[in-house]
């Protein structure tokens, strides 16, 4: 397994998994297959480029398999936080450390910046395997929103919102 982090030459890979992992478990994320089915690759090259945000890869046998993006806040304000984003690992592969491997290393990222003191993550309140993966790395819950997420008519889903102090 290699990890990565991501560029603009990666963005068809990137763009391919992200509608995998949106189709996949809509309920894990904030954006949703429809919105983001349409979009450009290009969308996806300019996200890679960015310096305000870090998206890393896990890639065996040259596909990519799992991702995740860390994003700086910019207002000076928050300048000392970032955001722990597009957390997904295919099925196939989760329960094999990659997603730990991933995390890690984008908590590495967030401690060489030198100025980000905190990341923050929001995760489904039923999603445990993903709950435990963050709190054996040190994220704690802080609160939970009630129906953070509406997935259609019927369904809506709470979030706790989790933070590591580094």
């Amino acid at each position: 397994m290699k990890i990565r982090r991501l560029g603009v030459l990666d963005a068809e890979k990137y763009l391919e998994i992200r509608l995998k992992a949106l189709r996949n478990n809509p309920e894990a994320f904030g954006s949703s297959y429809e919105e983001e089915k349409n979009r450009p690759v290009e969308v996806y090259r300019q996200r890679l480029a960015s310096e305000e945000s870090f998206t890393y890869g896990a890639f065996l046998d040259n596909q990519l398999v799992g991702t995740v993006t860390l994003v700086k806040e910019t207002y000076i304000k928050f300048r000392h936080r970032a955001n722990i984003v597009g957390m997904y690992v295919d099925p196939a592969n989760r329960g094999s450390g990659i997603g730990r491997i991933l995390l890690i290393e984008a908590i590495k990222k967030a401690k060489s910046i030198g100025v980000i003191e905190q990341l923050n993550l929001s995760v489904v309140t039923t999603n445990e395997p993903a709950k435990k993966l963050y709190t054996s790395l040190g994220f704690d819950v802080f609160g939970t929103e009630k129906r953070a997420l509406k997935l259609d008519e019927l369904t809506y889903l709470d979030e706790h919102h989790m933070v590591l102090f580094l």
